[in-house]
């Protein structure tokens, strides 16, 4: 049984990713959220759900205790927790984080500047890149809701391909699963996720 703690768990991408990653047999899920309240699931006995704050040293230290994989769907103040995020898995020993940042962050996206914007995206992907984790950075396009599983990726140092079509949340969510259930696969790598 693959243990996996999805930080941001009311996220869009996140409620799909929970959904297929439920649909698995081989898996217990902790779902980490401020709010959860907010959160519509039905009962399984591999879902537990922990309200808190990822600035909350001691309440994600205790969310991460036994888990294999770290799932970060996060919005608010990503330099902070991305920050915490990495001492948390340091102090406990974890090492595989999947975090969701933003297409453009290296100016990989020709023809866009998105300038400031996107400092707080590339500021809390330096701080994972920088660390010694196991770290998957996953850049997506601009999202839609479709019902389809449709994407290629591009790596970090390539020109970000098909930037101005949408790619689905289910295809992000998709990814999501295929490298939390992959151990070994695109360690220490940044992917951008776009429409195929």
């Amino acid at each position: 049984m693959r243990k996996i703690l999805i930080l941001g768990a009311n996220g869009q991408i996140a409620r799909v990713a929970t959904a297929l990653f439920l649909e698995r047999s081989d898996i217990q899920l902790t779902l980490y959220l401020r709010k959860s309240n907010r959160l519509k699931l039905t009962n399984s006995d591999r879902l537990r759900i922990i309200e808190g704050d990822v600035l909350n040293a001691d309440a994600l230290e205790a969310a991460m205790a036994a888990q294999d994989v770290v799932y970060a769907n996060l919005a608010g103040r990503l330099e902070q927790q991305a920050q915490a995020i990495v001492h948390a898995m340091d102090k406990i020993g974890l090492k595989r984080l999947i975090f969701i940042s933003s297409m453009g962050i290296y100016d990989e996206v020709p023809g866009e500047r998105h300038g400031s914007i996107l400092d707080p995206y590339r500021k809390s992907a330096k701080i994972i890149e920088d660390s010694d984790l196991d770290y998957t950075l996953i850049r997506p396009a601009w999202l839609n809701d479709r019902d389809e599983i449709a994407y290629g990726i591009t790596h970090k140092g390539e020109l970000f391909s098909n930037q101005d079509a949408t790619v689905s949340r289910k295809s992000v969510a998709d990814l999501v699963v295929k490298l939390a259930m992959t151990p070994d696969l695109e360690i220490r790598n940044s992917l951008g996720v776009h429409h195929a």
